[in-house]
Order: C-alpha cells, then structure tokens, then sequence
C-alpha cells in the first residue's frame, strides 16, 4: 500500500471585516495553500507537488494555479481549472487515483471566493479590483453537455435556486406529509444547521437562527424561489478559500509526516449522467445518486464500518434529503458539520473543499471514527460521495456509475405544444425582470413529454403558495395557465 493516497495537509480560511481588510480570491487560495503546507508540518512537502487543481469560482483568473505555485516556489506543476459542471469531488478522486497508481507523488486541489469583498465595495463605495491572469491553465476542464435547455434558461435563468426548489415541490409532494407540515421540517432542519453553524469558527452567520425566522419571510429573509427563503439559500457571499494537500504514503513516510495529521480516503462513487432538470424521469430522485450511494454502503457493509460524522451537501434543503434519502438516513437535522451552505457559507463552486477540510480536522482527533461528504454539481446535476477515515482500510476505491445509470434514468422530450392539457410535476414562484411574482410549472403531457407553463395570475399565485398544486391537471395555452 505505498502508493495509498493520504491527506497530510489541509488549510481553510474565513474573513469577515470591512472592504481594505479583506482578501481577493487569489491571495485567499495562497494564504489557504500556506496553512496546507505548514498543517503538514513538512515544508518540504511542496517540493513534491505535481498538480494544482481548481474548481472554477465567481473570479476571473485564467489560472490562479500558476501563481499560487510561483508564490509558494513549487517546481514544475501541472495545474487545470474545472467550471461549474464537473464536481470538485472529482479532482480529489483525479488526484488519488495517479497517486495510487503512481503517476504522481503529490498534488495540491484548492479553491476559493471573494465575493463578500465586493459586497462591501458597493457599501463602502469602494473600487474592487483583481489581480490580472491572462495565462491559461495547462488543463481547462469543463462538462460535455449544458446543465439547462433553452426553455429553462428562458423560464428560469440560470441561477440555481429556481431549479432546486422546483426539486423541492416534488419531494413535497412524494413524500405527502402535508404542504405547510412539510416546509416546517425544512425549517426545523436548517435551525440545527445553523445551531452547528455557531460551534464552527470559520462558519459565515453570526447568531443561531430560530425554526421560525427560517420559515417566515421577512425583509432580513425575503423569498427568493417559493418555499425557499433566503436562510434556506447557500451563501456565495463569502471570503473563504480552502487546500488539501493529497500524497502518497510513501512519501509520507519519507518525509515523516506525523502519523496523527494523516487521514485517508477510503472509497468514492460518482455520478455524471447529465439531464436537464425538465427532461428527468423523477425531479426528486435519481438512478446513478443512488447507485453511487449503494456502492458506499456496500463498502460499509463489507468492512464493518459505522459512518461517525456526516456532511451531506446543502445548497438548499432538496439535496439534503435527497442524499438522506439515498443512505437510508431518516433525520438529516444533523448532518452536517460546518453548519451547512447557508451558516457556514457556501462559495460558489468550492464548497466540497471546505467540508472536506472540516472533516479532515475532526477524524483527525478520532482515530476510530468515518466521515461522508457528498457533493452535487450543476442543478442537483452530478452526485458524488465520499468515504474517510484515519486508518487506511484499503486501498483506495473509486467508481462512477454513469454508464449504469444512464441505461435507467433515460431522458424525457419536450411536448412541441403550446397548447394542451397536462398534469403539474414541480412548481415554484419567483420573480421576473420586472420584479413581479410568476409561477414557473414543470409539466407532463399524456405522451410523458414535458413543457414548461407559467402564470403572473395572482390568484394562481396565492393558492400554489398555500396549498399543493404538483399532481393537478391544469390547462394551457401559448404556455400559459389558464385553468
């Protein structure tokens, strides 16, 4: 086992302050790096470095990859830059399986935002700049297929949070527990999150939220997609930037990393069967997340392992249950351990690296214990999972299920009429370019083929914010609810 992948050095950093106290992004993946390096308590450990890889984030470096290494006088590096689209589990998964083949002695995977420095320029009126990168990565990584359809994007731009509670209603309506019973779970949910959010030094909130200000909207916590509220919403406003530094455990051994700073990936399982949300055989579930999640379990099984600590991915409350649901895990309330996207923060494509990092520090002061991290790309687009553990089991164990999956989950087509009758699958409320309320209506026609209606009647409006609407058939015409 000494090519056996190992973490021996991870760093994370969260600043909250006013605008000339903070940090760009670049400079937040150096301090990050700097903090991996010496966490491993072997400098040395840099000059062994063979990638830097990067999660794309909200800046604007072509490749911040290059610098960083530069900055910290690492030799010759590969680095590549991933966009939103391919899961950051998958860089950790790309590192440990050369390590582990012995491709590679080494690799730092980093990511980080800026994006509350820029809220506080507007407030401070305040000039935001970033450093200029102009020279491309050696790899730029990015999907085969768009996350959206046209009709999507036109309905719902492209921001997340429509899609995913769109999600939401659907599992609402699948697990028929009551409309309103339903978004108090939710609310009770993200109030242990943020609850866990306190107890976490680089969380982003500042105070624990009660069930009842998670679930009222308020102008401190207006709606943003109907049933979510802004604390139901991963944060992106942040300064957090995160580095794990991954190596094989020969080399552990001969710069004699201390045993108690390494942590192991046991085994990984990924999903990249991409389908646009609309095309989907079921919005609240799909084959290749739970395929992946029965892979994990296999190995639990097999090994005799108790999974201790859990961070289940939660950009919003739909792929907390999702995930829950695909491990059999009855109350998600707990699990998480950085307090979830919306306390601890949530930058933007980068947070599996945090709550990675979070559950490096806490196996580390367990040496009996497991940890899970999940991770989603797109809109609840790809799935990963991600065993830990500070003894090595077994070498490492990775499988991506989407060839399986995809000779299940086969994509629905989209219905060519603008008129018709058709039962409602996902519904939610947002606002349009003219800050008016519209609904947006996922749609299945009687020949399984999808469409997307919407309404401004305020009526129509008022009742789907009330009662359930997803399992009714409604009536439409030029893709407008009329009955």
């Amino acid at each position: 086992m000494i090519n056996t992948p190992v973490v021996v050095g991870v760093g994370d950093i969260q600043q909250k302050n006013n605008f000339d106290n903070l940090d760009e992004a670049l400079v937040l993946m150096d301090k990050a790096t700097k903090l991996a390096i010496k966490d491993s308590g072997q400098e040395d450990i840099k000059n062994y470095i063979e990638e830097v890889l990067i999660p794309k984030g909200f800046w604007r470096y072509r490749d911040p990859g290059k610098w960083i290494a530069k900055n910290n006088d690492f030799k010759d590096v590969k680095t590549s830059v991933s966009k939103i689209g391919i899961l950051q589990q998958s860089l950790i998964n790309s590192a440990c399986m050369k390590i582990q083949s012995g491709e590679m002695q080494a690799c730092l995977i980093l990511g980080g935002e800026s994006r509350y420095k820029i809220t506080r320029a507007l407030k401070e009126k305040k000039e935001f700049t970033e450093t200029e990168l102009v020279e491309n990565p050696d790899y730029y990584i990015k999907a085969n297929d768009e996350l959206q359809t046209d009709i999507e994007k036109d309905s719902l731009g492209t921001m997340a949070v429509g899609y995913y509670s769109l999600f939401e209603s659907a599992l609402r309506h699948k697990k028929n527990k009551g409309f309103d019973n339903h978004h108090k779970y939710l609310s009770k949910i993200y109030e242990n999150f943020s609850n866990i959010a306190v107890d976490n030094k680089d969380n982003l909130a500042e105070k624990k939220y009660s069930s009842e200000e998670i679930l009222k909207s308020s102008n401190k916590n207006p709606q943003i997609a109907f049933p979510y509220n802004k604390h139901h919403c991963t944060s992106w406003n942040v300064n957090q930037a995160a580095a794990i530094i991954i190596c094989s455990e020969k080399l552990a051994n001969v710069l004699n990393i201390d045993y108690e700073k390494r942590v192991y990936p046991i085994a990984s399982s990924e999903n990249n069967h991409m389908i646009s949300s609309i095309l989907r055989p079921e919005l609240s579930k799909q084959a290749g997340m739970q395929i992946a999640a029965d892979f994990i379990k296999k190995i639990c099984s097999d090994n005799k392992i108790k999974i201790t600590h859990f961070d289940l991915y939660s950009c919003f409350p739909v792929a907390v249950q999702m995930f829950a649901d695909t491990l059999g895990i009855k109350d998600a309330s707990s699990m998480t351990i950085t307090g979830g996207m919306s306390f601890a923060g949530g930058p933007l494509n980068s947070y599996v690296l945090h709550s990675t990092v979070q559950m490096i520090k806490k196996l580390r002061k367990d040496n009996n214990a497991t940890g899970l991290v999940t991770g989603v790309s797109g809109m609840m687009t790809k799935q990963s999972y991600c065993l830990w553990s500070s003894n090595p089991i077994h070498k490492f164990i990775f499988k991506d299920v989407s060839r399986e999956a995809s000779n299940i989950d086969i994509p629905h087509k989209i219905s060519k009429n603008k008129n018709g009758t058709a039962k409602i699958i996902g519904y939610t409320i947002i606002n349009d370019d003219r800050n008016i309320k519209k609904a947006v209506i996922y749609v299945e026609d009687e020949s399984l083929e999808r469409n997307i209606v919407q309404s401004h009647n305020t009526t129509v409006i008022n009742s789907m914010e009330k009662e359930e609407w997803v399992g009714k058939i409604i009536n439409f015409k030029n893709l407008q609810l009329i009955s």
